[in-house]
């Protein structure tokens, strides 16, 4: 899987403590290799991200993104669960 940054992503991700960071880039790499991969807990958002998908980054940290294509997702938010679901 193909992956991109929303230029939200990248500013909410540049907040970040650099511990996050690396575990973003982690699972975001497995991600890409392999979107199913159980410990990513992906799943499919309601509203008001409807269309998108969620994956966990750690505990409470999610990452989300929508697919471009069949080969391509585009992540465009990342935070704590409260930050997200407000």
């Amino acid at each position: 899987m193909n992956v991109v940054f929303h230029k939200r992503f990248d500013k909410m991700a540049a907040k970040l403590s650099p511990k996050l960071k690396t575990q973003m880039v982690e699972r975001i790499t497995l991600f890409s290799s392999d979107p199913l991969i159980p410990t990513l807990r992906n799943h499919a958002l309601n509203t008001p991200y409807k269309g998108s998908y969620s994956i966990n980054i750690t505990g409470d940290y999610r990452a989300i993104y929508h697919l471009v294509d069949g080969q391509t997702a585009m992540f465009t938010h990342i935070g704590t669960h409260s930050q997200l679901y407000r």
